[in-house]
């Protein structure tokens, strides 16, 4: 089926935007398709109307038009990914809108595979923007003015907006004849060295994908692992776990290692960073937190060490989530340190918080044939540690061949 650009916004209100960007996509030999998300009614030409998108929320078009705004806005964006998960000719997302319908389109494009061309024209894109892009690749586009009729600011935008679409959509991705099976990798500066010495060793026989642990890195890691094109996890550096626990800026949610358990793929996990917890700037950092031990990581994120009773509750945390995995499960408990910090003379070393930490997971992990700690009186950077989590990983991996 040929493939086609959507065209989503509420036209209700931003008609003459959304006309002006379909055309020109048209103008460029690729079929639209408008799709209005609109919660007043008025359709004003478009090719899929905001009733026909409402017909797919799971409790019908009622629980849409509503007189209600924030619900409606609510029902209308869970809609909207029925409807557009349900297509198989999209070439392409563009969205434009303001708070209401960023709101609304945002969704439907995390829902939608890693690969398919997504923009999104928000007035928000200038702030944080972590809610609108998720885990997915939205690419989001800041208009400068407000998404509210044609000028000489909008038209170029707009335009320059499109024109991304077209390229993205037009030109193929050079193929590849890489057939090796895919890993993936949670990576942070103070554990890059495992990290680089296990892939340096694996990258001959697979694609080897590393992520950032910033929270969004560890939720894209997941949501590959979901959409089952991954055949490993090494999941080194857990350490958006600590930010989740003990209220840091880069958590990647409850749902850390949900991925693992749906899939039952081969995973390798350890205890990287679990030492640090993030903040930005020193003057972000709690005020219940001002006596704590902290490290200046660069300009824009401070470090902060893990406490013991933190770390206990991280450790009992990860046990719990290790124990719904019922695929084949090594997590490596590295008793000499668990991240660049974390060494003798280091400003994060700290035994009876590692103590705490390590302990809390053998207190909490079930294990058995499947699921294992195993304990390393090594340092997380150390060679010897790389070698051990690669052996590790042979094996499992091996295993369900």
């Amino acid at each position: 089926m040929k493939k086609r650009i959507y065209v989503i916004g509420t036209a209700d209100t931003k008609s003459s935007e959304l006309r002006y960007v379909r055309d020109l996509i048209n103008a460029a030999d690729l079929e639209t398709v408008l799709v209005n998300v609109g919660i007043k009614g008025s359709e004003n030409g478009v090719d899929v109307t905001a009733s026909t998108v409402a017909a797919c929320h799971t409790d019908g078009p009622a629980a849409v038009f509503i007189d209600d705004r924030g619900r409606a806005v609510m029902a209308m964006a869970s809609a909207l990914v029925n409807y557009l998960t349900a297509r198989d000719d999209i070439g392409g997302v563009i969205g434009l809108g303001g708070s209401g319908g960023s709101g609304i389109i945002a969704p439907s494009m995390q829902a939608l595979p890693i690969g398919v061309p997504k923009i999104l024209v928000s007035t928000l894109a200038s702030g944080d923007v972590s809610a609108y892009v998720g885990a997915s690749d939205v690419n989001m586009f800041h208009p400068v003015t407000d998404v509210s009729g044609l000028n000489r600011v909008s038209r170029i935008l707009l335009a320059n907006a499109a024109h991304a679409m077209v390229g993205m959509a037009s030109h193929v991705v050079p193929s590849t004849t890489d057939n090796r099976p895919a890993l993936v990798f949670s990576m942070f500066g103070i554990t890059t060295p495992a990290v680089q010495a296990i892939t340096q060793q694996l990258e001959k026989d697979f694609d080897c994908i590393v992520f950032h642990a910033t929270g969004n890195g560890g939720k894209s890691m997941e949501l590959l692992v979901d959409q089952g094109e991954i055949s490993g996890v090494l999941d080194i550096t857990t350490t958006e776990v600590s930010d989740l626990i003990v209220g840091g800026v880069l958590s990647a949610g409850e749902d850390r290692f949900g991925a693992i358990a749906r899939s039952q793929v081969p995973y390798i996990g350890s205890c990287g960073a679990l030492d640090t917890v993030n903040f930005w700037g020193p003057e972000t950092v709690p005020p219940q937190f001002k006596d704590r031990t902290f490290y200046q990581h660069n300009a824009q994120v401070t470090l902060m060490r893990t406490s013991p009773d933190e770390c206990a509750s991280i450790g009992s945390w990860i046990g719990q989530k290790l124990n719904a995995c019922q695929g084949p499960v090594r997590f490596l408990l590295p008793l000499q340190g668990v991240s660049s910090l974390d060494t003798p003379d280091g400003p994060f070393h700290d035994p009876v918080a590692s103590d705490a930490l390590f302990q809390s997971l053998r207190d909490t992990v079930n294990q058995d044939s499947q699921r294992q700690l195993i304990e390393l009186d090594l340092h997380i950077n150390d060679t010897a540690f790389a070698d051990a989590a690669l052996q590790q990983f042979i094996t499992i991996y091996r295993g369900v061949e």
